[in-house]
């Protein structure tokens, strides 16, 4: 055990100094790679909204925690975060510096490569109908890290990467469907499972977050009554239909009062609120400020990060 760890160690620490030597120039390099991007930071974050997509999240030196719903996950050097469908979190940086920055790394999951690989190396599906939450943590070993790190190294050889990523690449998935949470990952790519059948379902909700939500045509398209869906769906998110929905839809208004400058009443009315008051009442509660105040608050902060740079 105790060799493992030292083994686990050293394979992170030259993780990080290829994550630290890629990200010198900014916080986020989106890679040649499909699907993997790295992140640094050099100081600890105020707790931030956002979207985890299907993924597989690495952390090389620092430590982040997540909140999805009541629930929270902390990782970290030693533990990976998947995240298996669309989630509405609150994430933060809790361990970075200077000296010490956080370093991480983010792998998008691709389903149909999952579920071809799950076939082709005759795993059976999951037997237990049981529905987990889509998110949790997980231990790292070795040889994942290893396979991360050959994936990252391809970034100095980037001719090299249409050929040796997707080998790469499923390399991962599978240590990732023979490792901790193998089990909640083969629920999620075996179609027919409730698993599965959630994350069509969040997956159209994503897409059409705007339009009025009807729970008993969404548990239609996952082929469950409404009851059982509304269930299962709590379980996997740690949210009601009709909370996701509002976060889809009070983060989607955020981006647009901020990004493309609209004022409070036309983002809502763009996302779906019929009701300036109510829109105002449950963006407050989600991001602690009244619209105005908050996108304020946001742009001096911008600003204020552009000055110091």
């Amino acid at each position: 055990m105790k060799k493992e760890k030292i083994a686990l160690g050293f394979a992170m620490s030259g993780l990080a100094d290829s994550i630290a030597r890629l990200t010198e120039s900014g916080e986020l390099r989106t890679t040649a790679v499909p699907g993997l991007s790295l992140f640094r930071r050099n100081e600890p974050s105020e707790p931030v909204t956002g979207m985890y997509e299907p993924s597989v999240c690495l952390i090389a030196q620092g430590a982040k925690r997540v909140r999805l719903g009541d629930d929270t996950y902390v990782y970290d050097a030693s533990h990976y975060l998947f995240s298996g469908l669309h989630l509405p979190v609150i994430a933060q940086v809790i361990e970075a510096s200077q000296e010490k920055p956080y370093l991480g790394l983010r792998l998008m999951l691709d389903f149909r490569d999952i579920s071809q690989l799950m076939a082709e190396s005759q795993l059976p599906p999951p037997r237990t109908q049981k529905t987990d939450r889509g998110m949790a943590t997980g231990e790292l070993t070795v040889s994942l890290v290893n396979a991360f790190q050959r994936l990252v190294d391809l970034l100095d050889e980037e001719q090299e990467i249409p050929i040796l990523a997707p080998v790469i690449q499923r390399e991962i998935f599978y240590r990732l469907l023979m490792g901790e949470q193998g089990v909640r990952l083969r629920q999620l790519a075996a179609m027919g499972t409730q698993s599965q059948q959630v994350a069509r379902a969040v997956s159209w909700l994503k897409s059409n977050f705007t339009k009025p939500l009807r729970v008993d045509e969404l548990a239609g398209m996952a082929n469950m009554g409404t009851s059982t869906f509304h269930q299962h769906f709590r379980s996997m998110t740690a949210l009601s239909p009709l909370q996701f929905q509002k976060q889809l839809r009070l983060r989607e208004a955020r981006r647009l009062m901020l990004a493309e400058r609209l004022d409070a009443a036309t983002a809502a009315f763009q996302v779906g609120y019929e009701s300036p008051s109510q829109f105002s009442r449950e963006y407050n509660r989600l991001f602690g400020a009244p619209p105005l105040r908050d996108i304020t608050n946001l742009r001096q902060l911008a600003a204020g990060e552009m000055g110091r740079g």
